[in-house]
């Protein structure tokens, strides 16, 4: 578990959003309200079609709600040009995805990852963040290795230390232990737990009990809606 600070780094509120599927119009979002503090680990949890993925691409700005508001620290992602949702989210908003080969780059190792990271956040090439992630993500001894010399579980442990550059306001992860073997699974969430203390707001949609049982709150949703937390 983390430390909670009490801070609210991103709220929703009444969110809704629908799709158009042929001529009808299916509602993938009914009015959520949602709260993620500061340094904390929330987990979304429901059926397949419950929200779970529309929710996380809106809160990493990808899409925008039909309805609705999101503030991500502050700022109001709704009234934003797609320009500034891209900046938010290059500046702000981490995201991984549920692969871990579909988070990083082939030729890149894992000092050159970060390195690129710190470049996009706008940080000084003096800055200590690089080789402190790389430390403290458990990565300092594979930083010269690109991707296909690492295990799933260290590929996504190098996405979670590029998000973490910054540090961000807000991660969304999308089922970021589904493809992973039981045996590392813990090291990507005690990376997570890194994260969360840095007072990053970390929001995954999972299916994995592991990833619930580490959160610090667990968010049920069903049929687009926030049903139980």
């Amino acid at each position: 578990m983390t430390r909670h600070n009490g801070s609210v780094a991103v709220s929703c509120r009444a969110v809704v959003r629908t799709y158009r599927l042929d001529s009808s119009r299916v509602a993938a979002l009914r009015g959520v309200s949602l709260d993620l503090a500061a340094g904390t680990i929330t987990a979304l949890v429901g059926p397949s079609g419950s929200g779970k993925s529309t929710l996380l691409r809106l809160l990493a700005c990808v899409d925008r709600p039909d309805e609705g508001s999101i503030e991500i620290g502050g700022t109001d992602v709704v009234g934003l040009s797609r320009a500034g949702r891209v900046r938010l989210r290059r500046t702000r908003v981490g995201f991984m995805f549920q692969s871990p080969a579909d988070n990083l780059l082939g030729y890149l190792t894992v000092r050159e990852h970060l390195q690129l990271g710190a470049r996009l956040r706008g940080l000084s090439t003096r800055d200590r963040q690089v080789p402190e992630l790389l430390d403290r993500m458990g990565l300092a001894d594979r930083a010269e290795h690109r991707p296909n010399q690492l295990s799933g579980g260290e590929q996504q442990r190098v996405a979670i230390a590029f998000a973490a550059l910054g540090p961000p306001t807000l991660l969304v992860a999308d089922e970021p232990t589904g493809q992973l073997d039981h045996t590392t699974v813990d090291s990507v969430l005690d990376a997570f737990a890194v994260l969360a203390q840095t007072g990053t707001a970390v929001v995954a949609a999972t299916h994995d009990p592991a990833v619930a049982r580490r959160a610090d709150r667990v968010v049920l949703m069903r049929d687009g809606q926030v049903a139980d937390q």
